[in-house]
């Protein structure tokens, strides 16, 4: 009984090692590799621009110290910037076209060493892609100008503080691009330089020590636009955008930032509003 229990031992002992090596063997056959990062210093003061071979699909920011928004007009350059100066280390990922997944590491600096980086390869660092949009920029110019002009109004979406009000006052469709009209009202009798007016959608809650979980819109064309809105006064600015709907659980928002000030506002707009986009006449 002795000899049958050790002869057991030792085949089960020659499977169990013969097994692992074939797992081992296995296991060694997938290819598995780390994608390096990216180091990149970005300024509060400077704008940075990284030119793709291929046309940018997605952006997802680890932290939202970091802006970032693709070259108007142009579908492969991404310009990021800081939100604030001296923020801790974060990332940045980008997706393009050619399924390649792009990963920075982003730091602050005051005074960045490289501020156009390209990562183009053999091609010439000046190649861009166009929007498709832009072909018919005339024909979304003229209904932009419809748009600004209509009587037809959309209420209860508006935000104010420090004397300066934020409306979205109108929303139109005409095939397929969303034409949005957007009011600033300036009510005090500090200018209100304009830094930025992007629209995001975002999740409504988002998880504890996830990253931030947002896809920016980028207008076609921006009509009867300016950098500023002067004391007592306002202005009305239409913004082509494609057609688009939100999903469950996700808002647009429109967010307004004060160039060296901080007087910011934002707008949250749910799907049921965005499904009443009025046709143009």
């Amino acid at each position: 009984m002795k000899k049958i229990s050790a002869v057991m031992v030792m085949g089960f002992s020659l499977f169990v090692t013969f097994f692992s090596a074939q797992a081992q063997q296995a296991i060694g056959s997938v290819q598995v590799r780390s994608i390096e990062p990216y180091q990149v210093a970005i300024s509060f003061f400077k704008t940075t621009n990284i030119i793709f071979s291929h046309a940018i699909i997605s952006v997802d920011r680890g932290s939202k110290d970091v802006l970032a928004q693709k070259a108007k007009g142009v579908e492969n350059i991404l310009q990021i910037k800081a939100a604030k100066e001296g923020f801790p280390e974060t990332n940045l990922t980008v997706v393009t076209a050619d399924g390649k997944l792009n990963s920075f590491l982003i730091d602050y600096a005051d005074q960045p060493s490289i501020l156009n980086l390209s990562l183009t390869g053999s091609e010439p660092t000046n190649t861009i892609f166009l929007s498709p949009e832009n072909i018919n920029q005339a024909i979304v110019e003229r209904y932009a100008k419809t748009a600004i002009l209509s009587k037809k109004k959309v209420r209860g979406i508006k935000d104010k503080d420090f004397g300066i009000r934020l409306r979205m006052n109108g929303l139109f469709i005409q095939g397929n691009v969303m034409y949005m009209r957007i009011n600033i009202e300036n009510q005090s009798n500090i200018n209100y330089d304009i830094d930025q007016l992007r629209f995001f959608i975002r999740d409504q809650k988002k998880a504890k020590r996830t990253a931030t979980q947002e896809i920016e819109i980028l207008p076609v064309l921006t009509y009867n636009n300016t950098d500023k809105i002067k004391g007592q006064t306002s202005n009305t600015i239409v913004f082509a955008l494609s057609k688009f709907t939100i999903p469950d659980k996700k808002y647009l928002a429109i967010q307004l930032m004060e160039k060296n000030g901080g007087r910011h506002l934002e707008l949250h707009i749910k799907n049921k509003t965005i499904v009443k986009a009025l046709p143009i006449d």
